[in-house]
């Protein structure tokens, strides 16, 4: 029995969504392992910053040394800086998956809204070994939206909390950052992406 035209144009847009969640999974992880170094070296500069703040230069015997300690203030800012630059410049490449993976869901949803008529119940929670339900994939999909645009929003707001200046917040980052990882839930899509992925090939 040949499938409703309706099912057949929502299938392939489905098929278009999962990919392009593949792609941008691969994207975002990647990106993701490239912060990591950032944000320790983030962490360095400020145990220096502090470490700095610690020593009396003037009671060494780098005190013949003129303006030795507003240099090297100056030098870990613009390192700090630096950073912090890179990291908004990967924040832009996360916001990009972000931005990807909306709206192909909300592509999805809303081709499904146009042809919700011509779909019934039957057909929308049917599934077969090779082909998941409808319904099953929309929330799959909603899931995965969900979970890179609260990840994304964390990372975000955890950013704009850093200044070179507040030492303590530097320090912490690492941590913080590390702490916003979702490994149950990239595990999941993961998981999403194998049980799609027999849909996906049979074009």
């Amino acid at each position: 029995m040949s499938k409703p035209a309706p099912l057949l144009s929502l299938h392939q847009a489905l098929r278009k969504s999962f990919q392009s969640l593949e792609n941008n999974q691969k994207v975002w992880t990647s990106v993701l392992a490239e912060c990591s170094p950032l944000m320790v070296s983030l962490g360095n500069l400020a145990e220096q910053s502090r470490a700095l703040s610690n020593v009396q230069i003037s009671n060494t015997p780098l005190r013949d040394f003129p303006d030795l300690e507003e240099r090297l203030r100056f030098k870990l800012s613009q390192a700090t800086d630096t950073v912090l630059g890179k990291l908004n410049e990967k924040m832009c490449s996360l916001q990009s998956v972000r931005d990807s993976i909306s709206n192909q869901v909300s592509g999805v949803f809303q081709l499904y809204e146009q042809n919700a008529d011509s779909l019934d119940l039957l057909t929308v929670t049917e599934r077969s070994a090779t082909t998941p339900s409808v319904s099953d994939m929309l929330e799959w999909l909603q899931d995965a939206e969900r979970h890179y645009r609260q990840q994304f929003l964390r990372r975000k707001t955890l950013l704009q909390t850093l200044r070179p200046d507040h030492l303590s917040l530097l320090e912490s980052a690492p941590k913080r950052w590390k702490s916003l990882e979702s490994p149950s839930t990239e595990d999941h899509i993961t998981d999403i992406l194998c049980k799609v992925s027999f849909f996906i090939e049979c074009q």
